[in-house]
């Protein structure tokens, strides 16, 4: 129970639907419990109806005596009807606070766990897989919804239909009582070593569903890579792999679970024989009434679905279990992003880094080495270099999605630790290297971050990045959707489109990352011209491997495997006739061709 505790806060929070719940639990298990009673008040009036009926045959005072007897059987059956109708009434009330509890529970956990993952860093999110993520807000949290639920609901049933019932029934007969219970440690002991069992195989089924979500969600992510090298008939045989691997775990799992309702009512069984066999010698020593062993097997028999829901309710807390403390696994886990001073100020722009390095705390990889870099507010530098030269991660680290290993990044002179992360990076505009674009319309991709944008910034955002023309051709212009990642864009569509969202949102620094890799050198050059435009009076960060891209550049910089290698302008990185000079000749000469 040490990892459900965690749930305890909205148990208090909801504490009303539980007092409700459990109020509702008893009330509706008093008038389970009456009927018994009448049933024996009942049998033990015919008993002795029947005798003095007999006594009386063929008087007048014997049928004066069975319209007596006539409307008490019926006052009894109409009373027991009554009964069974207000007890339903209330097991309603019951589910509407206990059932509805648990919604309102799995609603705010699933909340606290999406706005949790949103607050880490984009170091957790390379260390787990989608599929991991999804299941533990899916799987996980649905599972644990049957604990705040059902498994409260019937537990609650369970004690205090034992506490009434066992109370009644050693009020009548203190040793039947105790022959009829007899069974009960042999079941605790049963459950307790069946449920050992079953926590074990529940991790490993919830472990071996991530893993299939996982496989699923790639798959169909790379849908298009999937066909092209025409693998689908081998992505078809490992996913039956590995839905056989969950198939044999939740078999082995349910094989567990299949012990408990034949071992339950088996004793249940065995207590109806006590009850039959003790209650005789009781009933020939005239110590009990044949109503009262009616009553006692109807008491064994309301106990039979509460104790089988015991096995269940077990079953369920000990899955529950399982999957809060994979929840709790990445609850746990906090972001070292955090702003020291929450400072919220508009900036000028004005960047630095000051002996930066930076290793991947995921991989190790060593990204940037002594780098530095000034750029004064509204000037645009290129970041230039190959493959692995450490561009990304200069945009990774300006947008503080991890901070340095060492040295320091600042904005207008100050650290950019300082800053509020939310006030900083909305003064931002990214344009990543692989884009990706949300399953909406286009309209809703451009104001993506500022929903009330006015219709007439968004266009002119689009015709800045050239997708103009592209977007009033579709049949629903700007009202087109997408579809997931983009899928219905071509890839220069998508990047232009993403380069329209950063410069939609007007803002401080504007950051380009590799972002005119898939567009032709036509295209390139008018968004460059466009570019030139908006990057006046604004700090432009453009990352590339192409030089064509640094022309609109104040300054340049040439990395090589985390280092600056060349730094300059245009001109004066030609005239050094050095690696700046011998990449512009060959992607000249590509061009040419």
């Amino acid at each position: 129970m040490k990892a459900l505790s965690h749930l305890n806060k909205y148990l208090l929070k909801y504490k009303w639907y539980l007092i409700w719940g459990t109020t509702f639990t008893v009330i509706s298990n008093l008038f389970g419990i009456i009927p018994a009673q009448l049933v024996r008040y009942s049998l033990d009036l015919v008993k002795e109806t029947l005798d003095i009926y007999f006594l009386y045959n063929g008087s007048r005072l014997q049928s004066n005596l069975y319209d007596v007897f006539a409307f008490s059987i019926l006052f009894y059956g109409l009373l027991i009807l009554a009964m069974a109708l207000l007890k339903g009434f209330f097991l309603f009330l019951v589910r509407q606070t206990l059932i509805v509890m648990s919604r309102h529970i799995e609603y705010d956990l699933k909340n606290e766990i999406y706005l949790h993952y949103q607050t880490l860093p984009l170091s957790f999110f390379r260390q787990h897989n989608t599929g991991d993520l999804m299941a533990r807000i899916s799987e996980d949290v649905s599972k644990v919804r049957m604990y705040v639920g059902p498994s409260i609901m019937y537990g609650l049933n369970l004690i205090t239909l034992f506490v009434l019932v066992i109370s009644y029934m050693v009020s009548i007969n203190a040793r039947l009582s105790l022959y009829v219970l007899l069974p009960l440690p042999v079941l605790s002991v049963a459950i307790y070593v069946v449920n050992t069992i079953i926590i074990k195989r529940s991790e490993e089924i919830q472990r071996s569903l991530s893993r299939l979500s996982t496989f699923v969600q790639e798959a169909f992510s790379g849908i298009r890579v999937l066909k092209a090298f025409v693998r689908e008939e081998n992505s078809a045989t490992n996913f039956t792999v590995e839905s056989d691997v969950y198939k044999q775990k939740s078999l082995q799992l349910t094989r567990v679970d299949s012990l408990f309702f034949p071992l339950i009512m088996l004793l249940v069984g065995f207590s109806n024989v006590l009850v039959v066999y003790v209650g005789g010698q009781e009933i020939l020593t005239g110590r009990l009434t044949p109503g009262n062993i009616m009553e006692f097997i109807l008491y064994v028999n309301m106990l039979t679905w509460p104790v089988m829901a015991l096995g269940w309710t077990t079953s369920q807390t000990q899955r529950a279990a399982a999957s809060q403390q994979r929840i709790n696994e990445f609850l746990a886990v906090k972001t070292d992003l955090v702003s020291e001073k929450s400072l919220e100020r508009e900036i000028a722009g004005e960047v630095e880094f000051r002996n930066v390095r930076f290793v991947y705390p995921d991989s190790g990889i060593v990204a940037l080495k002594n780098f530095n870099l000034n750029v004064k507010a509204g000037e645009t530098v290129a970041i230039l270099g190959t493959t692995g030269s450490g561009k990304s991660s200069l945009a990774n680290l300006l947008t503080r999605m991890y901070d340095p290993t060492d040295g320091v990044i600042l904005i207008d002179g100050i650290p950019l630790k300082e800053y509020s992360l939310t006030s900083i990076r909305r003064q931002m505009g990214y344009v990543p290297q692989e884009v990706f674009l949300f399953s909406e319309t286009i309209s809703n991709n451009v104001k993506f971050g500022m929903p009330e944008m006015p219709q007439e910034k968004v266009e002119q955002a689009v015709k800045d990045a050239d997708l103009y023309q592209n977007i009033i051709e579709f049949p629903e212009k700007f009202d087109t959707r997408i579809g997931e990642r983009g899928v219905t864009l071509s890839g220069g569509q998508k990047q232009r489109l993403s380069i329209a969202r950063a410069i939609a949102r007007d803002p401080k620094i504007l950051i380009l990352d590799d972002c005119l890799s898939a567009v032709d050198t036509n295209t390139e050059n008018i968004i460059l011209n466009n570019l030139h435009r908006i990057m006046e009076n604004r700090t432009s960060v453009v990352i590339s491997h192409r030089v064509s891209s640094a022309k609109l550049a104040d300054k340049i910089l040439v990395l090589d495997e985390g280092e600056v290698v060349e730094h300059g302008t245009h001109e004066e990185l030609l005239a050094a006739n050095g690696v700046y000079r011998e990449l512009y000749e060959k992607q000249l000469q590509a061009e040419e061709v």
